[in-house]
């Protein structure tokens, strides 16, 4: 059995940020309307271009298993807003990245994990709560044909596809 390399406090900590840190920059260039494409390279074939979050999250595996152990925490967030919502995955990534990021701080300065944790899961709670007061129903073919477009990076012609699907 080969031996397992254990690390605690901030040499772990440190390896896992840059791992999350590794993940949300590759994917954080494909966010929002001018975001960028990524190529990616396959074991077979030729390479993928795509500005789909979650699927350079999914292509991203690390040498150092620290560091991966940090990009695979995020690549799940990417993967389950990609499972809930179909989109977002990005935004979700983005996110992600900045609470580890915050959170290391807080705990390397001495607070409780555990204490943080807690904490979080208030803001969330929050922050849903408050989403959920600013959102509102697509009603018309145009607003459906907006939100479509937008999904389909910026593609006005695939939006208005879904806005006829919706209508029928």
């Amino acid at each position: 059995m080969p031996a397992k390399d254990v690390r605690f406090h901030e040499s772990a900590r440190h390896k896992l940020l840059a791992g999350v840190n590794i993940l949300a920059d590759a994917v954080k260039v494909t966010l929002g309307p001018k975001g960028r494409n990524v190529v990616l390279e396959r074991s077979f074939g030729a390479p993928t271009v795509t500005k789909d979050g979650v699927s350079v999250a999914k292509e991203i595996e690390l040498k150092d298993k620290f560091e991966n152990m940090g990009a695979q925490m995020v690549k799940e967030v990417a993967s389950k807003t990609s499972d809930v919502a179909g989109d977002g995955t990005t935004t979700a990534t983005v996110l992600a990245q900045s609470i580890v990021r915050e959170g290391m701080k807080f705990v390397a300065s001495g607070m409780n994990p555990m204490d943080l944790k807690r904490g979080i899961d208030k803001a969330v709670i929050a922050v849903v709560e408050e989403l959920k007061k600013l959102s509102k129903p697509c009603t018309t073919s145009k607003e459906i044909a907006q939100v479509g477009a937008i999904s389909a990076n910026a593609d006005e012609a695939i939006g208005m596809i879904i806005s006829d699907a919706m209508d029928k």
